[in-house]
């Protein structure tokens, strides 16, 4: 089936196309054009409107949504928070596990793996473990009677007996952090720092060892800070010293302030700088219940009850791309890149997602002038 999105503002790798079309066929895109002539063979026209034709957003760190989470570790609840958060402009998501036992990543691996082997339009690209070897000083809103060392056997279980596994956050500092980035890179999987006191020995060490991302960057890490009478560069400030470093912010105003948005963008650039949700299951959801009883919903945003960490978001992919321009005043190409082309690149699925290029799949989001979303398609199909 042929499929014409006409008369929007396009962005493709090579910048905008003013009143330009986008031509699907079936699942991908078969062109992209500076026309907006409908063409003969279509068998459905769509009249963009005016607005901007972007990429779908590409998730790297989510953990929920529409009233479910990945820890429940069910087929059902994998496709609840997927399919919530297409709604909202996820056309592609990495399920996130907050640190679990190794009882809960198995039935998370069973449910996710099983998705990707069956659906062939599931919007889940694989899974995201955050944790649980962390620093219990950085754990934030992490579970802390779960929090454990890195267990060479345990990760070599999850990892050799299970094909969905994409990333692995860990605390460098850990004895056998540094062997286990080693093992997870060598079989492909993106190893990532995060909830970590790590200072710049710690952080150097790592990405010798193949750390190449960094976690929720400014969230469960430190600063800069003084041991002492003595000061010490963070993990914020060695990230920033490592030019090749990838990171995350979540991008819901609240998290990280506009401020260090900005700075982010600056130091980093569009390449190096991922938009994520980091959302909880009440997020897409009218629920005032998060998945773990310790999590309040204040302020708009997931705290822990006793207010002494933030706990996730209530963020959705729409969300992340309006807070980049209208409160970091980035460019809106870039936000969009941020939220697509470079999550992407980091998770090895630019050859078929996060630009509107020939072939790749048709994952395409409608903005407003207002930056509003009007229409969601996932693989050519209108949300």
């Amino acid at each position: 089936m042929i499929t014409q999105i006409y008369n929007g503002t396009i962005l493709t790798p090579q910048g905008w196309v003013k009143g330009g079309s986008v031509v699907i066929d079936d699942t991908r895109i078969a062109e992209v054009t500076k026309s907006c002539h409908i063409l003969p063979g279509a068998d459905s026209t769509v009249d963009a409107g005016g607005c901007y034709i972007v990429p779908g957003g590409i998730e790297l760190h989510c953990h929920g949504g529409g009233g479910s989470d990945f820890m429940e570790g069910t087929v059902e609840a994998f496709n609840t928070a997927a399919k919530a958060h297409l709604k909202h402009g996820t056309t592609a998501i990495f399920a996130t596990l907050s640190s679990s036992t190794l009882q809960q990543m198995e039935a998370a691996c069973h449910a996710c793996q099983s998705i990707m082997e069956s659906d062939p339009t599931t919007t889940i690209m694989g899974l995201h473990l955050e944790g649980p070897y962390f620093n219990p000083r950085k754990a934030g809103a992490q579970d802390p009677t779960i929090i454990r060392l890195p267990d060479v056997k345990e990760y070599r279980h999850i990892v050799e007996d299970f094909d969905c596994v994409r990333r692995w956050d860990v605390a460098p500092e850990l004895p056998g952090a540094i062997g286990m980035g080693r093992y997870i890179t060598e079989k492909g999987i993106i190893a990532a720092i995060g909830h970590t006191a790590a200072e710049y020995p710690d952080v150097l060490a790592a990405v010798d060892a193949g750390y190449t991302h960094a976690t929720h960057f400014y969230n469960g890490m430190p600063g800069f800070h003084n041991v002492r009478e003595f000061k010490h560069a963070g993990t914020v400030e060695s990230v920033y010293l490592m030019p090749d470093m990838t990171v995350e912010v979540i991008c819901d105003g609240i998290h990280v302030p506009a401020t260090l948005l900005k700075l982010v963008y600056r130091m980093k650039g569009v390449e190096r700088t991922a938009l994520i949700t980091d959302a909880l299951a009440v997020s897409c959801s009218n629920s005032q219940r998060a998945f773990d009883p310790r999590v309040i919903i204040e302020d708009g945003v997931c705290k822990l009850s006793d207010r002494s960490a933030l706990a996730g978001s209530i963020a959705t992919m729409d969300r992340l791309i309006r807070t980049m321009v209208s409160q970091a005043e980035v460019p809106l190409s870039d936000a969009v890149r941020m939220a697509s082309e470079t999550p992407a690149r980091i998770m090895g699925i630019y050859d078929r997602k996060g630009s509107l290029q020939r072939g790749k799949d048709a994952d395409i989001l409608l903005l407003t002038p207002d930056l509003d979303l009007q229409d969601v398609y996932s693989l050519g199909r209108r949300v």
